[in-house]
């Protein structure tokens, strides 16, 4: 199957050129990296085209690439992945954007695939990446009173409100979470006997 993507990423390649950032494929899975700017037009190429007819989105997701990997991330902080497939041909691909600023702002792909809708709705939700063109951007988990996007990665573990019923208004208030920040740091126990013990087998072992 590898050798088949590896034809089908030539075919991308060739035939969208300078529109993508690159179309690779990586542990068995086609991946096209796109400019933002070009998303709408190599989308509806991968659509429309019968060599592609990628006729179904299945997923969409947010990325937050703030924390990534083992030193620090020089790139645009946020992508948007979108996983789509064809049902003609039986390929898949991810399609991977990268968007920055604040708010990260991209096209909406709902033109193109309807479904896209919800997916969207999710990612601003959680990540609060803006999708222009959008016919009904809002919060779709988290409710309309939520400060923040929970899966950015310096969103704090304790939230930034919380709600309460308060009987003289008789309502559902919200208010500055009572809850001290914290971190966790993981414990190591030097002086526990059975590391003792496993020392000392390892110490036996070793002569």
């Amino acid at each position: 199957m590898s050798e088949y993507y590896k034809q089908l990423a030539l075919r991308i390649r060739e035939r969208l050129g300078d529109k993508i950032d690159g179309c690779e494929v990586a542990v068995g899975e086609l991946n096209v990296a796109v400019p933002k700017e070009k998303l709408i037009e190599v989308c509806t190429v991968l659509r429309d085209e019968a060599d592609f007819a990628f006729e179904q989105l299945i997923d969409a997701t947010g990325l937050d690439y703030s924390a990534y990997g083992e030193g620090e991330w020089l790139g645009p902080r946020y992508a948007v992945a979108y996983h789509l497939i064809s049902v003609t041909h039986n390929h898949r691909v991810r399609v991977k954007a990268f968007v920055d600023g604040e708010p990260p702002i991209i096209d909406s792909v709902t033109g193109i695939w309807n479904c896209a809708n919800w997916y969207e709705r999710e990612a601003f939700d959680l990540f609060g990446i803006v999708f222009e063109g959008h016919p009904d951007l809002r919060r779709i988990l988290s409710d309309y009173g939520f400060v923040g996007h929970p899966f950015r990665k310096d969103f704090p573990l304790t939230g930034n409100v919380e709600m309460r019923y308060d009987p003289e208004k008789q309502r559902v208030v919200y208010q500055p979470v009572s809850i001290d920040p914290r971190v966790n740091q993981p414990r190591i126990i030097r002086d526990d006997h059975r590391y003792a013990e496993r020392l000392g087998e390892r110490e036996k072992f070793d002569a």
